[in-house]
């Protein structure tokens, strides 16, 4: 008998199926296995569910189950709130694709040039992910049909709320196929999203998976502060855990921005991350936090969207939230992939009120400790990243590929395979995360070799 959470329990194809068994996807995660039987059955459907719980494969799967390759028109369309969310669900789509023959997925986000998008659509493909800006500029352009549109997926619609995008959302979906089907996944579910259901859905069937985490997996622990004294605190966990990498949650940019000059002076490596940075400086930004090139990011919630990092130190929430779902999103961006997760919420007086209802939503009392109790050591080594990155000025338009600096970094320069970290190739240029106590040495070296019969300028990111 085959179990019911097993992907072999779906009307998807034998390619599909096969795929899927080689990609190590054996067991449905909840929201798969709550919404992908309906999402099959061509049903619009609004999934709550947080980053991480499997919702890309979900609605993946449904797009492609009933994609024809041989019909070169835009036949599933999945709009997300950031770029780098985009980046990973186009990556998860021709994953998951690749039992297919020649599906063309497609991304559509600003911060990247139109020409070449335009170029792409001209040449057609299957499906394309984007962001609802750009996506907007291409209809009002005519350089996009969605009239083929089978299925429609808003990713993180919320969070495209937060951020304003909600006429934009409105007007996409009304220039897309009237008989498409249409999925909606949303951590929380706020009126406007209620609003986009009633407007625009048809007779959606709703789905709620639980946003709670398996006990004992995340350690969560509380101080009671003085606001005054909140940034200090958060170098004072900082210096007590140590842990290899760490988001730090404000509620506002301005926080952040502080906060995160605060730990600069104090010699701990960390980088902010919130809405008014330039794309560029954003992309600069993630990468450096993935490849562990810094040690601590600060950031807003809107801006920490869809961003996936496997091993997380920690959590701090320097401001607790008053949105306790938001929270449980906070914290379980800790503890993946079966490690043990560390969720540090710093509160005042006037914050308890918060925590009340978090304890509440988790069935369970908070365990409060006395930030004074902390070993707090001003003496020890600063928090600083395992790695630093160096930025080559090249990138996919030179055909470069990870493989070809990696040669050149264990032949040329010397290097072992252990001192050469991620290596992330972009469309204009490179970036490669170098073990810190030898990344000076192997940029002079490395400037000076031949990359793929070239030399490439480059510089170390500080």
């Amino acid at each position: 008998m085959t179990d019911s959470t097993s992907f072999q329990t779906l009307a998807l194809s034998a390619p599909i199926l096969a795929n899927l068994e080689s990609l190590g996807y054996k067991e449905m995660t909840p929201i798969q296995a709550a919404s992908l039987p309906l999402i099959l059955q061509q049903r619009d459907v609004i999934a709550q569910a947080k980053t991480g719980s499997g919702k890309t494969a979900a609605f993946s799967l449904g797009i492609l189950a009933k994609l024809n390759p041989m019909y070169f028109a835009i036949q599933g369309l999945v709009i997300c709130p950031t770029r780098e969310l985009a980046d990973q669900v186009a990556n998860e789509l021709r994953r998951l694709a690749r039992a297919i023959e020649n599906v063309k997925v497609l991304t559509l986000c600003g911060g990247t040039a139109m020409r070449p998008q335009i170029a792409s659509l001209e040449h057609g493909a299957h499906i394309v992910v984007g962001t609802p800006g750009r996506l907007i500029d291409h209809i009002s352009r005519g350089t996009i049909n969605l009239n083929t549109v089978q299925t429609l997926v808003l990713d993180e619609a919320d969070r495209m709320v937060d951020m304003g995008f909600y006429d934009d959302i409105v007007h996409i979906i009304k220039a897309s196929s009237p008989r498409r089907q249409t999925l909606l996944f949303s951590a929380t579910f706020p009126d406007d999203i209620k609003r986009v259901s009633q407007e625009l859905m048809r007779d959606p069937e709703q789905i709620k998976v639980e946003a709670q985490h398996a006990p004992n997996h995340i350690e969560q622990v509380f101080y009671l502060i003085h606001p005054e004294q909140r940034n200090a605190a958060v170098a004072q966990l900082l210096r007590h855990y140590r842990p290899i990498s760490t988001i730090a949650f404000c509620n506002t940019k301005i926080h952040c921005r502080e906060l995160t000059d605060e730990l600069q002076a104090q010699g701990i490596s960390a980088l902010a991350l919130h809405g008014d940075l330039e794309q560029r400086d954003r992309d600069d930004v993630l990468v450096r936090f993935a490849n562990q090139s810094c040690s601590v990011l600060v950031a807003t919630d809107v801006a920490a969207r869809g961003i996936d990092i496997q091993t997380l130190g920690a959590v701090i929430n320097v401001d607790v939230c008053k949105d306790t779902e938001v929270h449980i999103h906070r914290i379980g961006r800790t503890g993946r992939a079966g490690e043990k997760g560390l969720a540090l919420s710093l509160a005042s007086v006037g914050e308890k009120k918060w925590v009340k209802l978090i304890e509440q939503y988790q069935g369970e009392p908070a365990v409060w400790q006395d930030i004074e109790s902390l070993n707090d050591d001003l003496t020890a080594q600063p928090l600083q990243a395992p790695m630093r990155s160096i930025v080559i000025l090249g990138g996919k338009k030179e055909k470069l590929r990870p493989g070809d600096i990696l040669g050149a970094l264990t032949g040329d320069v010397g290097l072992q395979k252990d001192q050469v970290g991620k290596i992330n190739v972009f469309e204009f240029n490179t970036y490669v995360a170098l073990d810190c106590r030898i990344a000076e040495k192997a940029l002079q070296k490395l400037s000076q070799s031949n990359i793929k019969g070239r030399q490439f300028k480059m510089r170390l990111v500080e």
